[in-house]
């Protein structure tokens, strides 16, 4: 098949972007498919020209990637490289060369891969794309609405409250809050501009950090716990993985640092926390309607009591990612998953 993977964008994840959208191409090249990796802001050429014939040259036509830096992206600096200033999100001939493809692989994270947007626009283009849709996208990506679905379907999920920039309050006292409390952007990803506040000096700074990324907050009670994740793929939940960082919480760069978490799967958990974490993250991926494959986020206390935090639509495909690793426990390796994703996207199509 001719496939786009399509990458980078405008979110502060762009650069994680570029490393799963690098190690998908790879496995998708090995499994015999013409591959392009596209930029989906800068996207290909600002020159007219004929783009017949442009998948038996995609190698050379794809963005060349290196590994992920240990800070964000600086997005100013982004949009003011790109070549042609447009307004426009697409980048030149990125519709183009989706429209072309057999199907696009969705190797975006963060802001408009996973809020919904593109698939929406993809959608009105008939263009084909892995993963979930539109709805079910735009649901996941804002924490504070996702948490709705999950406490109306009877999914514990720590407490908490939302804020914008405009009802912004920093005196928690004045907050149904106590301490201490995570303070995180509504609808960001990789931990970033998320704080654990532990004191009311703490918490202005903590607001600061997380309005210079996103205009709404999610702010919930802190729960000291294990940190899990679980893979659901046309709901079912695959095995179950331990994230343990070695040194404070699982931030960006312990996310994506080689070695500085230690991700044990299958986790070593009683049979019966196992099962409802599991039916858990079935669950949410239903309620949510998260029809293909998904991940989600959850934390376990000392008393053994689960809390889902978020589930997210495109899980990371990077070397130190979760969802590969729980799919290789029961079996199916890097290419074969790869491959399993854009069959199950696909049927959706067919069966349509």
């Amino acid at each position: 098949m001719n496939i786009v993977v399509l990458a980078g964008g405008l979110s502060t994840e762009r650069d994680v972007s570029f490393v799963t959208g690098n190690m998908v191409s790879k496995a998708l090249r090995e499994n015999g498919h013409q591959v392009i990796l596209l930029d989906v802001f800068m996207g290909y050429s600002d020159k007219e020209e004929d783009l017949t014939g442009i998948f038996d040259r995609s190698e050379e036509v794809s963005v060349k990637v290196t590994s992920i830096p240990e800070t964000a992206p600086d997005l100013a600096k982004v949009k003011a490289s790109r070549k042609d200033q447009s307004n426009c999100f697409f980048g030149p001939n990125v519709i183009r060369l989706c429209q072309m493809a057999d199907i696009v692989f969705m190797a975006l994270h963060g802001e408009n891969g996973e809020n919904g947007k593109i698939q929406a626009a993809f959608d009105l283009f008939g263009i084909r794309y892995t993963g979930s849709d539109y709805l079910s996208s735009a649901i996941a990506m804002n924490k504070g609405i996702a948490k709705q679905f999950f406490l109306a379907n009877n999914i514990p999920t720590p407490g908490g409250i939302t804020m914008t920039k405009e009802n912004r309050e920093d005196d928690i006292k004045k907050l149904p809050l106590t301490l201490p409390c995570i303070v995180k952007p509504c609808c960001g990803g990789s931990s970033i501009g998320v704080t654990i506040v532990r004191s009311e000096e703490e918490f202005k700074k903590a607001l600061d950090d997380a309005f210079f990324w996103e205009n709404e907050l999610v702010i919930e009670e802190f729960v000291q716990g294990r940190e899990f994740s679980v893979g659901v793929i046309e709901g079912k939940a695959l095995p179950i993985i331990e994230i343990a960082p070695i040194q404070g919480f699982y931030d960006y760069k312990n996310k994506y640092k080689a070695g500085s978490a230690v991700e044990t799967c299958p986790a070593e958990l009683p049979e019966e926390v196992t099962k409802q974490m599991q039916k858990y993250a079935e669950e949410v991926a239903k309620c949510v309607g998260l029809d293909t494959y998904s991940r989600t986020d959850f934390l376990l206390n000392d008393k053994n009591e689960i809390f889902c935090l978020e589930a997210n639509t495109l899980p990371g495909m990077t070397p130190t990612s979760l969802l590969p690793q729980e799919a290789a426990v029961v079996g199916v390796n890097f290419n074969q998953l790869c491959e399993h994703l854009i069959a199950i996207s696909l049927k959706k199509y067919e069966d349509a």
